[in-house]
C-alpha cells in the first residue's frame, strides 16, 4: 500500500520514467537484429566423407566402422547414425544437451585423424547443426551466352557486391569453368618409348614455381625464383619430354584442348543449366533487411550503368522480405489489438478518458518489452514475433482489470485518491497471481527434448517479458493517470442492473442454491468434456506447420550412383511436372550429391489462382508421381519440422540378407495402410561390382607381380589429374586420359601387358567375378539397420502414425531383429510425450502459485476445474477450423492453462474477500459474479481480439501463429462462459456449511460482546 501511495503521489517521476521507457524502447527497435530464424547452435553434428567410386561394402569396412569406433570412445555422444553409400559415408551425431560446441571439436578431430590414415578419402566435411545460414539473398544471371554471363558474374557482380560493407561474401554456382584435357595416343606413346609415369612427372616438373635461394652478395639480397608455371594451352603443347630417341613435344603424342569442364555446373533453373546462381551472405553487424536494401541499391546502379546486356539479372528470394512481412504483421496485430481494446473499453465503460489511459499503456508496454528483448540479446525473428503476437493479446488485461476496479470504486462514490488505492488493492493479488500462472506454465517448456526445446524457450521468454512489462505498466502508469484523469460523466449512487446481469444472477442463484444443483451443473459439463474427446482422432496432426509465403523448398532424395546425364534427365522431368502447375512461377534445382535441393517460387498478387496449401500439395503429388519412372526415392518439404521421410521404420539386425527378407514382409503390410505411398527400403537397390580374380600362376610365369598388374589396370583406365594452371584469373585443372577410352570389360581384357615372354593380353592374368552389393548400408550406434521410408498422401501424419504404430506392435520379427518407428513418426511420438510431461508440470506449478496466493490447498483445485472445459473448447475449435494439432498449437494449449485461470482467480479471489467480510457462501458467490463479470468479459474480449489477426493466418508467419491463436481463442471463449457457472458450482459443492456456520457464530458472538462492552 505504501508503494502504491508513493507511485500515485510521484506522478512526475512516473511521467519521466514513461518518457525514458519510450526513448530506450525506440532505440532498441533500431538496434534489435532482424532475421528469419534465431542463431542457435544445436546439440548435433554431421560428418560427410567422400571416397571416389569405392563400393558401399568397402566404405563400410574401411571408413564407417573405424570412425564409429572412435566416436563410441567420446564421452557425451548420445547416439550416432551412419549411412554408407557408393563412395560416401554420412554421419549424424547427437550430443548431450548443452555440450554441442565442446563435443563437436572432438568429433572433428576424430574425423580428421581418420582422413590422414585412409588414403582413399578424397574429401571430408563436418559441421555443427544450427539455424544460422551462410547465405540469405539469392540472385540468378540467365538468358544469355554462358561466356558473357560468367565474365559478368566473376568480374563485375561478385567484386561489386563484396565491396559493400553489409556483404560478407558472394558465392557463384554454375559459372562456366574449363578443363585442359591431354588425350594420349597409345600407339605414338609406345613408338617413342615412353610410359604414362614418365610423362606425368615431366608435365608436373614443367609446371613448377619455387624460391631457390637468395643472392646475398647483391644489394638488398634479392631472392632467386624459378617460375615455369603453365599459363595457356600452347605452353602445355610445347612441353619437352625426354625419350630414348631424344626430346619430343607433348603435342606429338597427345591432343591438347581446352573445353568446358564436366560437372562444373550443378544448378538448373526451369530445367536448364545455362544460368548462374548468386548467393550473398551478410556481415554479423547488419540485419537481413539492411543487407537486402544495400544489395538491391547496388544492383540498380549496375543496371543503370548498362552492364547487364544480352542477359538478365533476377532476384530469386531474399529472406529479408519474409522478416519484413512478419514485422509488418506483428505491427498490424499491435494496432488491431489496440483498436479492439479501445473499442471494448468504450462499450463497457463508455468513458473516453479511460480509453485514453489504456491507449497510452499499450505503446508503453510494447516499448518496455522491446527494451527488455534488446537487453537480453534477443532479435526480431519468427519465434520472438509469434511470442510478441501472443503476448500483445494479453498485454492490456492487467491494465483493464486495475482500471475497471478503480472506475467501479469511483462509481461507488469514493474520492479520487481513495478510489485508486482501494481499487488497485482489491485486485492487486489477483492480477499478480494471474500473471504468475500464465508465466509459470512456460517454465517446464525447457524440458521439451532436442532442438525444438531451444526454440520454445525463446518463444516462452518473450511472452513472459511481454506480460511482466504489462504488469509493471499496470501498477505504475494506470494508477498515476487514473487519480486525476479518470472522471465519471454522471456519478451514480446506485447502479441499475441490465437484463443480461439479471439473467446471470437468476441462473447463478439456482446453481448455488442447493448442492445437488451444483452437482448437476458439474456433471453436465464433464459429459460435454468426455464427448469432446472423441473429436481428437478427427483433428489433423503434424510436427511443425509450413510457412506460407508463396515460396517453398524441397528435398528430393535420388537413387545412389546416378551419372551426370541421369541427373540431368531427372531435373528435366521435375521441371516438366512443376511447369504444369499453374501457380508455380519458377524453380531452381541444386545437385547436392545424392539429394536435389529445390527452391520453388509461386505466383503472387493478381496471378494467384490457388492458396499455398493447395499448391504445396500439388507440387508434392506431381513430383512423387515421378517415382515410378524416374530414379527418385522420395520427395519431402525442406521447411517442415521433420528431417526425414514422413514415415520411417528402422529394422535392426546383423545379416544383410535376413534384414532384406524382414523388410520385404513388413512392406507388404505397410502398403495396406491408407495414405502410405512410395514405400521403399535402403537395400532395395544393389549395384553390380566386378571383382578382379587374379591368375597367380600365369602372373608368376610372366615374371610379374600383383602390384604391376594393378598398375597396368589403373593406366588402362587412365583418368588422372596432372596439376592445374592459372589462365586469365581462372584456375584450370589439367586432366590426362587416353584418346581411345577403355570403358568395357572386353576392351580392358584386351589390353596388352608386357612380360618376360613378350606382350600378352590382360585376360591371361585376370578374370572378373560379378558381385551384387547394396548401394546403401545404415548403422545406428554401430549396429546395422535397414530403413524403410514412405511418403504420406491424403491423410495427416497423426492418423498414419497410429496405423503404423499398430502394425509395428502386431508384426512378428525373427529373433535378434527389431522393428521400430523412426524419422517424423518417432519425432512426433517423442514430442507428444514431452508435451504431456510439460503439461503435467505446468499444472503443478500453477497449483503451487495459487495455493500460495489463496493460502488454501482446496481453492486452487476449484480454480483448476475449468481446465478440462478449456480442452473441450480447444478440440471443438480445431475440429471446426481443421487447423493442425502441432507443436505450435500444443504450446497454445499450455499457454491457455495460464490464461483461462485468470478469470477463475478473479472470481475466487473476490469471493474469498467477501467471505472474510462476513458474507455467506451463496451471497459471496453471487456478489463476486456481479462485480467480476465486467472485467472478465473485458479481458477475454481484448485477448480474443488481439488473437483474431493471428488466427486469420495473415502474413508470412501466419501459418505458424494461426494454430496457436485458434487454440487460445476457442479455448478462452468457451472457458469464459463455463467459468461463470462451473467455478461457483464447484466452490459451492466443496464448501462445508458447518464451517460456514461456525464462522458466522464466531462473528456474531464477537459483535455481541463488543456491543455489551460498549
Amino acid at each position: 500500500m505504501n508503494a502504491l501511495k508513493f507511485i500515485v503521489q510521484r506522478k512526475i517521476l512516473i511521467g519521466l520514467l514513461t518518457i525514458f521507457i519510450m526513448i530506450i524502447g525506440g532505440y532498441s527497435i533500431l538496434k534489435l537484429d532482424k532475421e528469419l530464424m534465431p542463431g542457435i547452435e544445436m546439440d548435433g553434428a554431421f560428418v560427410e566423407i567422400s571416397a571416389g567410386e569405392m563400393s558401399a561394402a568397402e566404405v563400410e569396412r574401411t571408413i564407417t566402422i573405424p570412425l564409429e569406433q572412435r566416436l563410441e570412445a567420446i564421452d557425451g555422444i548420445e547416439n550416432t547414425q551412419s549411412t554408407t553409400n557408393i563412395g560416401r559415408s554420412s554421419f549424424q551425431i547427437t550430443f548431450e544437451r548443452g555440450r554441442g560446441k565442446e563435443l563437436y571439436k572432438e568429433v572433428e578431430s576424430a574425423a580428421n585423424a581418420l582422413k590422414t590414415e585412409v588414403s582413399d578419402i578424397t574429401d571430408l566435411t563436418s559441421g555443427q547443426y544450427g539455424t544460422s545460414q551462410s547465405y540469405e539473398f539469392f540472385l540468378d544471371v540467365s538468358g544469355g551466352n554462358m561466356e558473357e554471363m560468367s565474365s559478368f558474374a566473376k568480374n563485375v557482380l561478385e567484386p561489386r557486391l563484396e565491396s559493400l560493407p553489409e556483404v560478407r561474401d558472394v558465392s557463384l554456382s554454375g559459372v562456366l569453368e574449363h578443363e585442359a584435357a591431354i588425350e594420349f595416343d597409345r600407339k605414338k606413346l609406345t613408338e617413342k618409348g615412353l610410359d604414362i609415369q614418365q610423362v606425368t612427372e615431366a608435365i608436373q616438373s614443367a609446371n613448377d614455381e619455387a624460391t631457390l635461394g637468395e643472392l646475398s652478395g647483391d644489394k638488398e639480397s634479392p631472392s632467386l625464383r624459378w617460375d615455369t608455371k603453365l599459363t595457356n594451352i600452347e605452353d602445355i603443347k610445347n612441353i619437352s619430354l625426354p625419350s630414348p630417341t631424344g626430346f619430343v613435344k607433348l603435342k606429338e603424342i597427345a591432343d591438347v584442348s581446352l573445353h568446358p569442364q564436366e560437372n562444373s555446373s550443378f544448378v538448373w533453373k526451369n530445367g536448364t543449366k545455362d544460368f548462374i546462381l548468386v548467393q550473398v551472405g551478410r556481415t554479423s553487424d547488419v540485419t537481413q533487411i539492411e543487407m537486402a536494401e544495400a544489395v538491391r541499391a547496388e544492383i540498380k546502379t549496375i543496371k543503370k550503368e548498362q552492364l547487364v546486356k544480352g542477359f538478365e539479372l533476377n532476384e530469386i528470394v531474399a529472406q529479408a522480405d519474409y522478416v519484413k512481412e512478419s514485422l509488418d504483421g506483428v505491427t498490424a496485430n499491435i494496432l488491431i489489438g489496440g483498436v479492439i481494446a479501445i473499442a471494448v473499453l468504450l462499450i463497457f465503460l463508455r468513458n473516453l478518458r479511460a480509453t485514453f489511459i489504456i491507449g497510452l499503456s499499450i505503446p508503453t508496454s510494447v516499448l518496455l518489452t522491446f527494451a527488455a528483448m534488446w537487453m537480453f540479446g534477443y532479435s526480431f525473428n519468427i519465434l520472438t514475433l509469434i511470442g510478441l503476437g501472443l503476448g500483445i493479446g494479453m498485454m492490456v488485461d492487467s491494465s483493464i482489470v486495475i482500471l475497471e476496479s478503480i472506475y467501479r470504486k469511483k462509481e461507488q462514490g469514493l474520492g479520487n485518491f481513495d478510489a485508486v488505492l482501494a481499487g488497485t488493492k482489491e485486485v492487486a493479488a489477483a492480477v499478480i497471481a494471474s500473471m504468475l500462472t500464465t508465466i509459470v506454465v512456460f517454465l517446464p517448456i525447457g524440458l521439451i527434448g532436442g532442438d525444438m526445446g531451444q526454440f520454445m524457450i525463446m518463444l516462452s521468454a518473450v511472452v513472459a517479458i511481454t506480460l511482466i512489462s504489462s504488469v509493471i505498466i499496470a501498477f505504475t502508469l494506470i494508477p498515476s493517470l487514473s487519480e486525476k484523469l479518470l472522471k465519471l460523466q454522471k456519478p451514480k449512487k446506485t447502479l441499475k442492473e441490465g437484463p443480461f446481469m439479471r439473467g446471470y444472477n437468476r441462473m447463478i442463484a439456482w446453481t448455488i442454491k442447493k448442492k445437488r444443483n451444483s452437482l448437476a451443473v458439474i456433471v453436465l459439463f464433464f459429459i460435454m468434456f468426455a464427448g469432446s474427446l472423441s473429436l481428437a482422432a478427427k483433428i489433423p496432426m503434424t510436427i511443425m506447420p509450413d510457412m506460407f509465403n508463396r515460396y517453398t523448398e524441397l528435398m528430393v532424395n535420388l537413387e545412389t550412383g546416378l551419372s551426370p546425364d541421369e541427373k540431368e534427365k531427372v531435373a528435366q522431368k521435375m521441371n516438366e511436372k512443376l511447369r504444369s502447375i499453374e501457380d508455380v512461377d519458377s524453380n531452381y534445382i541444386m545437385d547436392n550429391g545424392g539429394v536435389f535441393y529445390a527452391i520453388i517460387n509461386m505466383t503472387k498478387g493478381d496471378q494467384i489462382k490457388e492458396d499455398q496449401k493447395t499448391v504445396n500439395e500439388q507440387i508434392l503429388k506431381s513430383l512423387r508421381s515421378l517415382q515410378k519412372t524416374v530414379p527418385i526415392e522420395n520427395v519431402q518439404s525442406a521447411m517442415s519440422g521433420g528431417g526425414s521421410s514422413p514415415v520411417q521404420i528402422n529394422i535392426k539386425g546383423e545379416d544383410l540378407n535376413e534384414l532384406q527378407a524382414v523388410a520385404d514382409d513388413f512392406m507388404k503390410e505397410l502398403h495396406t495402410i491408407d495414405g502410405v505411398t512410395g514405400a521403399t527400403h535402403s537395400m532395395n537397390r544393389t549395384s553390380n561390382e566386378q571383382v578382379i580374380v587374379l591368375n597367380e600362376k600365369e602372373i608368376e610365369k610372366a615374371g610379374l607381380s600383383q602390384t604391376q598388374i594393378k598398375q597396368f589396370i589403373e593406366q588402362a583406365l587412365l583418368q588422372m589429374p596432372a596439376g592445374e594452371m592459372k589462365m586469365q584469373d581462372e584456375t584450370v585443372p589439367i586432366m590426362m586420359k587416353w584418346s581411345e577410352k577403355t570403358n568395357t570389360q572386353a576392351a580392358l581384357l584386351d589390353v596388352k601387358v608386357p612380360g618376360k615372354t613378350g606382350k600378352e593380353k590382360l585376360s591371361s592374368f585376370v578374370d572378373f567375378k560379378n558381385v551384387k552389393t547394396p548401394n546403401e548400408i545404415s548403422h545406428a550406434d554401430g549396429e546395422r539397420l535397414l530403413s524403410i521410408s514412405a511418403d504420406i498422401e491424403g491423410r495427416d501424419l497423426g492418423a498414419v502414425n497410429r496405423d503404423v504404430q499398430k502394425l509395428i506392435e502386431d508384426f512378428k520379427a525373427p529373433a535378434g531383429y527389431t522393428v521400430a518407428a523412426a524419422g517424423d513418426l518417432k519425432q512426433q511420438q517423442e514430442l507428444m510425450m514431452d508435451m504431456i510431461l510439460v503439461l503435467v508440470l505446468a499444472l503443478f506449478l500453477v497449483y503451487v502459485v495459487m495455493a500460495v496466493q489463496f493460502n488454501h490447498l482446496g481453492h486452487p483445485l476449484i480454480v483448476m476445474s475449468v481446465i478440462p472445459m478449456t480442452i473441450t473448447g480447444v478440440l471443438l475449435g480445431l475440429f471446426v477450423t481443421q487447423r493442425e494439432l502441432n507443436l505450435m498449437s500444443g504450446i497454445g494449449v499450455i499457454m491457455l492453462i495460464g490464461i483461462v485461470l485468470n478469470n477463475a482467480i478473479l472470481l475466487i479471489d473476490r469471493t474469498n474477500q467477501l467471505r472474510k467480510q462476513g458474507y455467506t457462501v451463496e451471497k459471496a458467490l453471487a456478489e463476486a459474479g456481479k462485480t467480476r463479470l465486467r472485467p472478465i468479459f473485458m479481458t477475454t474480449l481484448t485477448t480474443v481480439g488481439g488473437m483474431i489477426p493471428l488466427a486469420l493466418a495473415s502474413g508470412t508467419s501466419g501459418n505458424y501463429q494461426a494454430p496457436m491463436a485458434t487454440v487460445i481463442i476457442c479455448g478462452l471463449m468457451f472457458a469464459t462462459f463455463i467459468t461463470l457457472f462451473l467455478i461457483p458450482a464447484v466452490y459451492r459443492l466443496f464448501t462445508s456449511k458447518r464451517k460456514e456456520a461456525k464462522k458466522q457464530t464466531t462473528a456474531d458472538d464477537a459483535a455481541s460482546l463488543s456491543k455489551n462492552i460498549s
